[in-house]
């Protein structure tokens, strides 16, 4: 393998025809670069879609009422009804499966409603009454301070957790909003955090407006009763969500008195659904793209057998001469694939280094210059695929030189001197 005269004679017949040698090469580069590049942008179309999810829990659900539409024990259809603090706690004891529940009441609204003050300063803002397992199921980045805890929660304190959209409009720019008091509806809450959302753009800007209360103190201070807005759950981690989405529609409707077949009386959705769904779409993108650039690669490495079957047939004297000298098969077989595997190799790792370049250079500019949009971002490829591809190069090297080899180790000494060509 490191004979230098083997390798002089590799570097000498690649040299003698420049235009072929370059040719042939650039088969395999244009097969590595087009697979690199296409799982690069499979890369960024997946990035762009599921980043806009934040870091939020694939395993979670969400439950919240309806009206009925099925008559059942006197109730008649169209009913309404409300989840309870008792229907939480009910959750918890029936329903081992579950990992993490927070029950969610919205406040009011800040479309065109202002209903905080500070100073001389008002605005309208999307008022949440929380537990704190909700930042563990859709999580935020706490910038300063910290989030609702539990102390917070037993204790019915008039805290708050504000978005970054908040504290720009209701604090000046170098004021720190920690331990200052904004008036939400009439009442004085105590700022203990500041957030801003992990989502992006229409979503982000939706969350950094929010004013997240403890949720028992929302419930108490505005009058809410025992009222539960809706539920955010996730499953253990060896559980589908879907069966506790089942068996907590069951045990609701069961409390509630709704028909066990009334399934529109009890609205839901299931992220793990959508994001499989979404999952088994990149696969076979992902599956695709594969399939087009090892078959782009595999041109290319054709193209490399047969030209070294050319070159094989122009040196049929020459190895009638080495085998006429003693050399053995295996010395004949090791020298073409050698050569083979090299020029594969060479090209096809300038091909992967020059596509991981572009796509560098692409989420560079994209970056940047603010380009980032909603389905497009960070198309970069993994490194273990990278490393799959360079295997895959070594293997198809070696496999385009096997055929001229055996060709070469074919034919009889005798007959190699003879040949005129």
């Amino acid at each position: 393998m490191f004979d230098l005269d083997k390798w002089n004679e590799i570097y000498f017949a690649l040299k003698k025809n420049k235009l072929r040698t370059f040719f042939t090469a650039f088969g395999v580069f244009w097969g590595i670069f087009m697979l690199v590049v296409m799982m690069g942008a499979g890369a960024g179309l997946y990035n762009g879609v599921t980043r806009d999810m934040g870091d939020m829990a694939t395993n979670s659900m969400f439950m919240w009422t309806q009206t009925t539409t099925m008559p059942y024990k006197g109730f008649p259809r169209g009913r309404r009804y409300m989840f309870r603090n008792s229907d939480t706690e009910a959750l918890k004891d029936n329903i081992p499966e579950i990992k993490y529940i927070a029950a969610r009441l919205q406040g009011w609204g800040g479309e065109g409603s202002n209903n905080v003050i500070r100073g001389d300063r008002i605005g309208g803002f999307s008022i949440q009454g929380d537990y704190p397992d909700y930042n563990k199921i859709e999580p935020v980045n706490i910038i300063e301070g910290r989030f609702i805890n539990d102390i917070d929660i037993g204790n019915q304190r008039k805290v708050a957790v504000i978005g970054i959209r908040v504290k720009d409009e209701m604090f000046n720019a170098d004021e720190d909003p920690i331990g200052e008091y904004l008036q939400i509806r009439g009442v004085y809450f105590k700022v203990v955090g500041l957030f801003k959302s992990k989502k992006r753009d229409q979503q982000a800007d939706r969350d950094n407006q929010q004013i997240i209360l403890p949720f028992t103190t929302l419930q108490r201070v505005y009058n809410y009763g025992d009222v539960v807005g809706w539920y955010a759950i996730t499953s253990q981690d060896d559980v589908p969500v879907s069966v506790v989405e089942e068996k907590a529609k069951t045990l609701m409707k069961k409390r509630h008195g709704i028909h066990p077949d009334d399934d529109r009386a009890i609205g839901s959705f299931n992220l793990q659904t959508e994001f499989k769904k979404m999952t088994n779409l990149f696969t076979g993108i992902d599956g695709l793209i594969w399939i087009v650039g090892i078959g782009t690669l595999f041109a290319g490495v054709i193209g490399v057998s047969n030209i070294m079957l050319i070159v094989v047939k122009e040196r049929t004297k020459e190895i009638g001469i080495q085998r006429a000298l003693g050399a053995s098969p295996r010395n004949i077989i090791s020298q073409i694939i050698t050569e083979s595997v090299f020029l594969t190799t060479f090209a096809g790792y300038f091909g992967l280094v020059v596509g991981v370049g572009l796509l560098e250079l692409l989420n560079y500019i994209m970056v940047s210059t603010g380009a980032e949009g909603d389905m497009f971002a960070n198309p970069t490829i993994d490194f273990h695929k990278a490393m799959t591809a360079l295997v895959i190069l070594v293997v198809s090297g070696a496999f385009a030189g096997w055929i001229p080899a055996k060709r070469a180790i074919s034919i009889k000494p005798i007959d190699a001197l003879r040949d005129e060509v």
